[in-house]
């Protein structure tokens, strides 16, 4: 058990904060990443009733600033959140892809465990819609094993896609069925980021005017055109992917002891697996199961003195469909090659034992790659001190709930298991 607490989060409205002109191809930024780091940093202090003054460290969680707006030596810009009173406070940022932030927050706890800190404010942020979509993926693929993957051309969509068929391939599913599995599980994002004022696709949004909100509808879109549903690498395709999106959360976290005392609403970091997978997918013993993801699992539980029943909501790692059916069931809550019927047969709503992206999760949510982790915990934070962030669990008020995030393909996996306190 860490014995180190949320006391305090919050979480910026994720989306495309930019004007283009197709005509000229100016961009102008309308809320910008420092807009961004100031606005969560300010949310999380205030939610947790704290001051700046009490901060003595800040981590920030970012994947790719310097090729997405030219940024690096980010640390320092957490003290803007408050220049003076957080000026000469040590910073630190941290790089784990898409689970940067996740990183971040594993560090501060570490920090506060050597009781050299104690309350630190941790960020997560990135931005990336000022970049065309070819110039993103390429930032993207950075994060890939380059000299065999990025260097040859291998987008993510790609790396994944290698689960996939892997995954199809170990289970022997067909095509048609592992696209409507895939359809389902997008699906049940749409319809829970429909309730998610902060997310992306929210209200009003494509899949909102769409009306993508069964299985069907999507299996229903033409392969090709506007409004169409392309294969992006087979057999990923268009509503198969997460979002390129802004967006920026922050927690505040302090020792569990002092945490009870000073907020009624801490909730425990009570179990953390970290653990990472050998970078280029080609030395990997399979590619249909989360093989390290798997072992996050085992540590994360195994450190909070839970099982998966315990678990009443999770928020996992759904960068493309088929990592929602691998986290659902490296999590245990479908067994293996058993995920894709079980979104299928309705399972993971609201309504379930164990919900699952109440948030819409990164296809709905929005997936600005450095704020991801932070953003689940926050939600989940939300979740377990009564005050949700769009849907909630409907069977019970939740206690235990469960951050799956991923960075890479699947290669630094951070598994947090959170218990509201008192």
């Amino acid at each position: 058990m860490s014995n180190v607490s949320i006391i305090g989060a919050y979480n910026t409205k994720f989306g495309a904060f930019v004007e283009k002109n197709r005509e000229t191809g100016e961009v102008r930024d309308t809320k910008s990443f420092y807009d961004l780091i100031i606005e969560a940093g300010k949310g999380a202090l205030e939610d947790a009733g704290l001051s700046a003054e009490e901060i003595d460290g800040i981590w920030i969680g970012s994947c790719s600033p310097s090729k997405f707006i030219n940024q690096e030596h980010v640390g320092p810009l957490g003290l803007e959140v408050a220049p003076e009173e957080l000026r000469f406070v040590p910073t630190t940022r941290t790089e784990g892809a898409c689970a940067s932030s996740s990183v971040a927050l594993y560090n501060a706890v570490y920090g506060i465990e050597s009781g050299r800190f104690k309350r630190v404010l941790v960020i997560g942020v990135e931005k990336m819609s000022l970049l065309s979509t070819p110039e993103v993926t390429h930032a993207l693929a950075c994060s890939s094993f380059w000299p065999e993957e990025g260097a040859r051309g291998v987008t993510f969509p790609g790396l994944f896609a290698e689960y996939a068929k892997g995954y199809m391939a170990q289970y022997r599913f067909s095509p048609a069925d592992l696209r409507k599995m895939f359809a389902a599980v997008s699906a049940l994002s749409y319809r829970n980021g429909m309730e998610n004022p902060l997310a992306h696709f929210s209200k009003g949004s494509p899949p909102d005017r769409m009306k993508l909100f069964t299985a069907e509808a999507i299996l229903n879109l033409p392969e090709e055109g506007k409004g169409g549903n392309p294969q992006i690498a087979p057999p990923l395709r268009l509503h198969d992917c997460s979002l390129i999106s802004d967006g920026a959360a922050a927690v505040v976290l302090a020792p569990s002891d002092e945490a009870r005392n000073i907020s009624s609403r801490a909730v425990e970091l009570a179990g953390i697996g970290m653990a990472t997978e050998r970078l280029p997918e080609s030395v990997r013993p399979n590619m249909h199961e989360l093989i390290a993801g798997k072992v996050a699992v085992k540590r994360s539980f195994e450190e909070a003195g839970i099982t998966i029943d315990d678990v009443d909501l999770a928020e996992v790692h759904d960068c493309f469909s088929i990592n929602q059916l691998l986290t659902t069931e490296a999590l245990g809550l479908s067994e293996d090659g058993r995920a894709g019927w079980d979104y299928l047969e309705g399972r993971f709503t609201a309504a379930d034992n164990c919900p699952v992206n109440l948030s819409g999760g990164l296809k709905s949510k929005g997936h600005p790659v450095g704020a991801t982790g932070c953003s689940m915990h926050a939600l989940v934070y939300k979740q377990l001190v009564g005050e949700p962030i769009g849907m909630a669990p409907e069977k019970k008020k939740p206690e235990v709930g469960v951050v799956f995030n991923v960075g890479g393909s699947a290669a630094t996996n951070c598994v947090t298991t959170m218990r509201r306190l008192g």
